[in-house]
C-alpha cells in the first residue's frame, strides 16, 4: 500500500530575514517545521543532530557553525570567513529541495506521535510565574523576530538574579548583550519589582 505522504511533492516556499547577528540568517517556510509549535532545537555541533537529520546534513556545509530550528523558520550561522552572497542563494535551493524531495527536518514529528509534554510546573512561585508570563508574552516574539530563542531557566530569590537561556542567532552575537540589559532587563524589572537583574547563558 502506498504511503500517501509519498505520492506529492511539497510546495516550499522559502524567504530569508537578515538579523541582528551579521552572521547569521533566517530561512522562513511556508509551513510550521514542527507539531508542537512550542519545539525548539538548537544545534551547536553535528554531533547534537541525531534528531534532526537536515540539521546533520547543513553541517556537511564547511562554512555552517550553528543550526537552529523552531516554528517556521531555521536560522543557520556561518562562520565568520564566509560572506552571505557567495551562499545564501545556493543554501536556499538546498534546503527548498531537501524537505520538497521529503527529507526529515525533525523526528518523531508524525501524526500519530504522542503529544508534546506540557512546559512548566504547578510547583513555580508566583514570581517566577509573572517571569515566564513576561518572558512569553513581551520577549519571546521579538527574540524569534531576530532569528533566536529565550528560555528560562532560574531565578534566585535571595539575590534577585534572573538566568535565561539565549539560543540561535542569539548565541556570538555582538549585540546580545546590549539587547539583554537594555531590553530584557529593564523590562523584567519594571514589572516584576523582585528581580534586580538578568543573566543570560548562550551569548
Amino acid at each position: 500500500m502506498y504511503d500517501r505522504k509519498h505520492l506529492y511533492k511539497r510546495q516550499v516556499n522559502i524567504y530569508t530575514e537578515r538579523v541582528p547577528n551579521p552572521n547569521s540568517m533566517k530561512f522562513v517556510m511556508n509551513f510550521m517545521l514542527a507539531k508542537d509549535e512550542s519545539l525548539i532545537r538548537d544545534y551547536a555541533d553535528v554531533s547534537a543532530t541525531a534528531d534532526s537529520p537536515l540539521a546533520e546534513t547543513l553541517f556537511g556545509f564547511d562554512y555552517v557553525k550553528r543550526v537552529f530550528i523552531t516554528k517556521n523558520f531555521i536560522t543557520i550561522t556561518k562562520k565568520e570567513d564566509t560572506e552571505w552572497e557567495e551562499i545564501l542563494s545556493s543554501l536556499k535551493s538546498f534546503i527548498k529541495n531537501y524537505i520538497e524531495e521529503g527529507g526529515e527536518v525533525l523526528l518523531g514529528q508524525d501524526e500519530d506521535d504522542n503529544e508534546p509534554a506540557k512546559i512548566g510546573t504547578d510547583t513555580d512561585t508566583e514570581t517566577i510565574k509573572q517571569i515566564k508570563d513576561i518572558l512569553e508574552e513581551y520577549i519571546r516574539p521579538a527574540v524569534e523576530g531576530d532569528g533566536g530563542a529565550i528560555m528560562f531557566h532560574s531565578f534566585d530569590e535571595s539575590t534577585g538574579s534572573v538566568k535565561v537561556l539565549l539560543q540561535g542567532s542569539c548565541s556570538g552575537c555582538p549585540s546580545s548583550t546590549i539587547t539583554l540589559k537594555a531590553g530584557i532587563e529593564n523590562l523584567l524589572k519594571r514589572m516584576v519589582p523582585d528581580v534586580k537583574e538578568v543573566i543570560a547563558e548562550g551569548v
